[in-house]
């Protein structure tokens, strides 16, 4: 059962998407909304600002702190407020959260009292990370979390149908119950991809998705698609058959990773609908 979802949450136009997506999920699942805000504490420290300050004679970095936090606490008490109202205006009623922290550590930290994790593909500092969401905070939480999460894009549409991308791994297959279970509890028909050339391993696939499905009555097909991976499911994703996409994260073992790129990475970074990951 899905009870929580985090949504951490920063003000940007991605972050507002998000805040809709979780906004929706919650009234199809009734799960309660936590609005989660991260003064990242890097903001606090600057020492850059702390060097400079001291080579051309202004007052020490020390006496801008208070000055810093006061501003820093007033906008995050602001987006959370944001926050309340979006989700009141819709009926809901959320919690909300805000700590001080490296955002990641402090996103997986307190995701660990929830079911889900909900975040935008990009936040405010974006611009920042090398490579885009490389590195970014929304990577770091689907590597860490051990918990699904979903990921949006900028724009938002209503979820009507999904699909889940498999390939026998383990976090395929835990993505495939998943998957399962959203179908049943939301009533969206469900698409199974797989990718591959080979008969035999299409066979086998096929095998395993029906072996998961028989104790269940849902709308679901699977398909299989000749291709590589990632670009595959991005092609899938932009004919607009399914406006969510349900996918095991990384997994593939690391040194293939590094070698050939990551099908999770590449699809997160690039998909127009949202992409729910689990381990």
């Amino acid at each position: 059962m899905i009870k929580t979802i985090l949504i951490p949450t920063d003000g940007s136009e991605y972050g507002k998407t998000a805040i809709d997506y979780g906004i929706y999920i919650a009234k199809k699942l009734q799960a309660q909304l936590i609005g989660l805000h991260v003064i990242d504490i890097g903001l606090m420290r600057a020492p850059v600002f702390s060097d400079i300050s001291g080579s051309i004679g202004l007052p020490p970095y020390q006496e801008f702190i208070p000055v810093i936090e006061a501003g820093l606490d007033g906008r995050a008490e602001a987006i959370l407020n944001a926050f309340r109202e979006r989700c009141e205006a819709a009926g809901l009623h959320p919690e909300t959260l805000k700590a001080v922290g490296v955002v990641d550590e402090t996103i997986i930290e307190e995701g660990k009292k929830t079911d889900w994790i909900l975040l935008a593909q990009r936040g405010e500092n974006f611009h920042l990370a090398k490579g885009g969401i490389l590195g970014s905070t929304a990577e770091l939480v689907v590597r860490n979390a051990g918990k699904p999460v979903l990921v949006t894009p900028l724009k938002y549409q209503d979820i009507e149908s999904m699909a889940l991308a498999y390939d026998g791994s383990l976090p395929a297959h835990n993505a495939l119950q998943l998957a399962i279970t959203l179908s049943e509890k939301a009533s969206w028909p469900l698409t199974i991809i797989c990718i591959t050339a080979e008969q035999a391993v299409a066979d086998r696939l096929h095998e395993k998705i029906e072996a998961a499905l028989e104790p269940f009555q849902i709308d679901a097909e699977t398909i299989v698609i000749p291709g590589k991976e990632s670009r595959e499911l991005i092609k899938f994703i932009e004919e607009g058959s399914v406006e969510l996409l349900v996918m095991g994260a990384y997994g593939h073992n690391r040194l293939r990773q590094l070698l050939l790129g990551s099908t999770t990475s590449d699809v997160i970074r690039k998909s127009r609908i949202p992409v729910l990951l689990t381990r």
